[in-house]
């Protein structure tokens, strides 16, 4: 008898380590059973820079969100993000092999490989491989051509890449406290699942995650991801701001940011709020618009740079929708606004659907990659079978395959 599955992410932050688990029915109804965060101790900037810190709070995360879920795992599906993240756009072409001039999904495969086939530097590995359109001898955007006719097949795709160290180091961290991983996933790329609607990514838009050390950024055209880039600001250099004109502690300046932060002001601009000394020292009392003069060229600066980096892609006047914000960053009040006015065009909060279960925990915008790598690890099982994936391996063959890449004969599989 057919009975539920259980997927987890493992949303690896600059601040923090959340682990969101979820159960799926026989029909594919998602329903989110476990959500917990700890305190990210041991990254910079997405970067592991010390790995028992890392392990140790990966750990907690995960033995939280078990807690509560009340069950058991052992694999998990991980973000990655960074500023080691590159991206580029490929194309390759191939001859239709078929007797009858009818494309295989060997073909496919043949042409996917030939679009892949770019010069990258040593120290750089192909995370995501994502096919944007194929092309039958004249007959341009074509979603899946397997079964047409034709002489000449041509592939589009997106080339996601990051540094091979940075990748092997957070498989590693998640090894060592004891679990799987399922797959890597690209941070913006696995919160497109959860907070992005079908008619947004065919029209056009922007998503844009704020975290903690990373701001990510992915345009998405005519149903496929076209650009992905990575700036290396975030919320926490927000809170640094404020720790350091205040002469508060961090601890503080986040509670600060969080509590009574905007990046715009607001009729409460002469509201005064009290902040902690540091080491004993007494607190003091300022205004609110002192927390807007501090707050705000930080977040317009972010997102000049997102906007900067988003006008490299061809396709920045085609963003029709506009821009989607998520992150916990992007809940600071005034920051669609802003958004609005430095991109010229719509913004929204973006928050996670698609699931049942948890609602009010895991509907914030800071859960997005975290619900997204569930519905990422959902619907890329259900297309194990697909002819972008060999007919003689399935989806964690082709996982091992990339791993055994990156750590030579050692892997974590059986």
């Amino acid at each position: 008898m057919e009975t539920s599955e259980i997927f987890a992410g493992l949303d690896i932050g600059t601040t923090k380590i959340g682990c969101y688990i979820a159960e799926v029915s026989v029909n594919r109804e998602v329903k989110i059973i476990g959500v917990a965060s700890v305190p990210s101790d041991g990254l910079r900037y997405g970067v592991v820079v010390d790995v028992d810190k890392t392990v140790r709070s990966i750990k907690l995360a995960i033995d939280e969100a078990k807690r509560m879920a009340d069950v058991e795992i052992d694999t998990v599906f991980a973000g990655i993000a960074g500023d080691h993240i590159r991206s580029i756009n490929g194309r390759g072409v191939v001859a239709i092999s078929g007797e009858q001039g009818e494309v295989s999904s060997d073909d496919v495969r043949r042409v996917i490989d030939a679009a892949k086939a770019v010069a990258l530097p040593i120290d750089r590995e192909i995370i995501h491989i994502l096919p944007q359109e194929f092309t039958v001898d004249d007959q341009h955007g074509i979603r899946d051509p397997v079964g047409m006719k034709g002489v000449r097949l041509e592939a589009e795709v997106h080339i996601v890449t990051g540094a091979i160290a940075s990748a092997q180091n957070i498989h590693r961290c998640i090894e060592k406290a004891g679990y799987i991983v399922a797959d890597l996933v690209l941070e913006p790329l696995a919160s497109s699942y959860s907070v992005l609607k079908d008619d947004e990514k065919e029209l056009g838009v922007i998503l844009i995650d704020i975290g903690g050390g990373t701001s990510d950024i992915a345009m998405f055209y005519e149903g496929c991801i076209r650009h992905t880039s990575v700036v290396a600001l975030g919320g926490r250099n927000v809170t640094n701001d404020l720790a350091i004109v205040l002469r508060t502690p961090v601890e503080s300046a986040e509670k600060l940011k969080v509590e009574h932060g905007s990046a715009l002001y607001g009729d409460d601009k002469d509201a005064v709020v009290e902040v902690a000394g540091v080491n004993g020292r007494p607190p003091r009392r300022i205004s609110k618009g002192l927390l807007v003069d501090i707050i705000q060229p930080r977040m317009a600066e972010i997102l000049t740079l997102t906007y900067e980096e988003a006008k490299t892609s061809d396709y920045i006047n085609l963003m029709t929708t506009g821009v989607v914000l998520t992150g916990g960053a992007s809940l600071l009040p005034g920051t669609i606004e802003l958004a609005e006015d430095i991109f010229n065009m719509p913004a929204k909060l973006g928050t996670p659907s698609g699931f049942v279960g948890m609602i009010e925990e895991a509907r914030k915008p800071q859960c997005a990659t975290g619900v997204g790598l569930i519905l990422y690890g959902l619907h890329h099982q259900s297309e194990a079978k697909h002819q972008y994936v060999s007919s003689e391996s399935g989806m964690f063959d082709v996982i091992k395959k990339r791993f055994r890449r990156w750590f030579g004969s050692v892997t974590t599989f059986a």
